[in-house]
């Protein structure tokens, strides 16, 4: 990511948390619009409290720009709970879809292909970390094979 990059997201972020029920409303219609697969994965879960959960972790994910090393070992931990309620790599995509259209949505005329592209590069460096996560902690011979290679 690049300071600009990075400050982009910070503004962004800013813009989005006065709405941000609505947006995490926004997202998770969007996600289970596009991937019928996500849907079942919530089952029973109180969407509200869902909802406060994914503000508080892109939350964090902001404030923790600034040290990405010690964001890296919560987000692995994320990708390894995910793997765990038996998330795939195909819904990885659907959520990087949700999200960056529920940002054009809530953001209105203050989305820009510059906030887009730090945003999709954002997101594919969380999801690709908690993939190689939940590789790890469902093959852990992979870990043995990353770490060889």
């Amino acid at each position: 990511m690049t300071p600009v990059q990075t400050a982009l997201l910070r503004e962004t972020w800013e813009q989005v948390i006065p709405i941000g029920d609505a947006a995490a409303t926004l997202f998770y219609d969007r996600l289970f619009e596009i991937d019928e697969t996500a849907k079942p994965l919530f089952a029973g879960v109180d969407m509200a409290e869902q909802r406060r959960k994914l503000l508080k972790t892109l939350n964090g994910v902001i404030e923790g720009l600034n040290d990405l090393e010690a964001l890296i070992p919560a987000i692995q931990d994320l990708g390894r709970r995910h793997a765990a309620v038996g998330v795939t790599d195909a819904q990885y995509d659907s959520v990087g879809a949700a999200l960056l259209w529920t940002l054009e949505k809530g953001l209105g005329d203050r989305w820009s292909t510059e906030a887009q592209v730090a945003w999709a590069r954002a997101y594919g460096l969380i999801a690709d970390t908690m993939r190689e996560a939940a590789k790890e902690a469902s093959d852990p011979g992979a870990k043995a094979d990353r770490l060889a290679n």
